[in-house]
């Protein structure tokens, strides 16, 4: 029998606290996704690269399924989706799959932790409407990021939630093809797989929920074993920390064929995640110590050693524009070290007029969102130009094209720059070869990410440190302004509970207006 089920895309990771809105524009670009893209034209589109609508799609082949192509569209981290954006996008893929029917199921390629201007619970709204027109006879899967704030709204809407199971997220399509083949065995076996959920109780540092180090590889093979044991679909949500909604944090969730077979995997995962609190417990540096340590690493086992700058990283929310670790590249005068993506379409525009070769007076990057940033004022040599064209070939972006726009290196001292005009996160080799620099054969490499440049970077790092430079995006997450948390959910490992740091902050601050998290 052939099945016609419609495939749809609308990915986003909101922090609700950074500067800069998702709009409709942000999507047509895609920033590191494909950009927006409709109907047939998605086929081709979805073709060899590391996203879930890719998995799906070559399971649909596999398959022989009758596919619907509706709308895929996403956007780099960022603040609030916009209204108009949700309500374009969202009302477009909910029409098409209305005007498209009859259909045998639906997959959705979604992120798990939006929030919109005027909703909460984007993905939950989403699951919603399409459940609205095609009815309950008709099974849902979706394919989501680990990083999920997952509601139980959204979890009793859809038939099957299947999380990725890496971080960095290499296994994005893999994830896809994990979701269409259980939607596939539903639609062939017209029966519904039990579901349970559980929600978890403490916050953990984005870096720190790295699945190739310890405790993130431990609990992600368990979620392996519940598979292997007889469970159809487990997943763990580490949840994205920078949301302030109800729904943030972590959770569990699995799908079996019995109710007592999904509950005991359910509080398998649970259980595990509790247990590992005590160790989400890893080193980071301030910028300054972070370059001062990445040149001892280096002058003792050669380069390159990478520095994250968490803390504006644009895969969380970050501007991919701020200073503070440019800064401190320099006055260390640090040799053979590069940074990047540093977003300033001024300079990079500058450096096109000047021509390679040339010397000038640069004002390179910062952001007026983050208090106290302010750009680079140097003299600079342009030893590269390029169109923004990038082929990521790594793991991550699982050779993905990227468009920065123009952009180019510039050289202060020892430490080269690479400006775009166009953001991104820096998580690929091919991020510094496009404006000539080869990155392993540099001592040290800055880069505007937290950790998915871990996929291509880690194999030839001498070392890998996290520091604390000024951004949106704080490393902590008991530094964010918390209002709506529920009270009982640690603001880290080990930490107080969101409750009790409201009530210290509005006893020590009785006249403030908003509720800020513990320092």
């Amino acid at each position: 029998m052939t099945f016609r089920v419609a495939v749809a895309g609308f990915l986003h990771e909101t922090n609700t606290f950074a500067p800069v809105r998702a709009d409709l524009e942000a999507f047509r670009v895609g920033g590191g996704y494909i950009g927006m893209t409709r109907g047939a034209a998605l086929l081709d589109a979805a073709q060899r690269v590391n996203l879930g609508i890719a998995g799906a799609l070559d399971v649909a082949r596999e398959q022989g399924w009758d596919v619907v192509p509706t709308l895929w569209a996403g956007a780099i981290p960022s603040g609030y989706v916009t209204r108009e954006a949700f309500e374009t996008i969202a009302g477009e893929i909910v029409q098409r799959i209305s005007e498209d029917g009859p259909l045998d199921g639906v997959f959705l390629d979604l992120h798990g932790a939006m929030v919109a201007e005027h909703l909460d619970d984007g993905e939950g709204e989403i699951a919603r409407r399409v459940r609205a027109v095609v009815g309950d006879a008709v099974p849902i899967t979706s394919a989501l990021d680990l990083h999920g704030n997952i509601s139980a709204a959204f979890v009793d809407t859809v038939d099957a939630l299947v999380a990725f199971r890496t971080y960095p997220h290499v296994d994005m399509a893999a994830t896809g093809a994990r979701a269409a083949r259980l939607l596939h065995r539903m639609m062939e076996t017209g029966r519904r797989p039990a579901k349970a959920f559980r929600r978890m109780s403490y916050l953990v540092p984005i870096p720190f929920q790295a699945t190739d180090m310890a405790p993130g590889d431990a609990l992600y093979a368990e979620i392996d074993a519940l598979e292997r044991e007889g469970v159809l679909s487990a997943s763990l949500f580490m949840g994205f920390p920078a949301a302030d909604i109800p729904d943030c944090g972590p959770t569990a969730m699995a799908f079996a064929a019995t109710q007592a077979e999904a509950e005991r995997a359910a509080d398998r995962i649970a259980a595990a995640y509790e247990a590992a609190e005590p160790l989400f417990d890893n080193r980071t540096f301030m910028a300054e110590e972070a370059v001062a340590e990445a040149a001892r690493i280096a002058a003792s086992k050669g380069g390159p050693v990478v520095i994250a700058d968490t803390q504006d990283n644009p895969g969380a929310g970050g501007v991919s524009a701020t200073t503070g670790m440019l800064r401190a590249l320099i006055a260390a005068d640090a040799q053979n070290a590069a940074i990047g993506l540093i977003v300033d379409p001024a300079s990079a525009e500058k450096a096109h007029q000047l021509g390679e070769g040339a010397t000038a007076h640069f004002a390179i990057g910062s952001h007026p969102g983050v208090p106290g940033d302010q750009p680079v004022e140097t003299e600079a040599v342009v030893e590269c130009l390029s169109d923004g064209r990038v082929h990521a070939t790594g793991p991550y972006y699982g050779g993905g094209r990227l468009n920065l726009g123009a952009s180019a290196c510039l050289r202060i001292g020892g430490v080269r720059v690479v400006v775009t005009s166009g953001i991104a996160q820096m998580a690929d080799r091919e991020m510094f070869r496009f404006v000539g620099i080869t990155p392993e054969e540099l001592a040290m490499l800055v880069v505007k990410s937290s950790t998915h440049f871990r996929a291509d970077f880690a194999p030839i790092a001498s070392g890998i440190l996290v520091a604390i430079s000024p951004g949106p995006m704080p490393f902590n997450p008991a530094d964010l302004p918390f209002t709506r948390l529920p009270a009982d959910m640690k603001l880290f490992p080990n930490g107080p509970l969101f409750g009790e740091a409201s009530a210290a902050k509005a006893h020590s601050d009785p006249g403030g207006e908003n509720i800020a998290a513990v320092q």
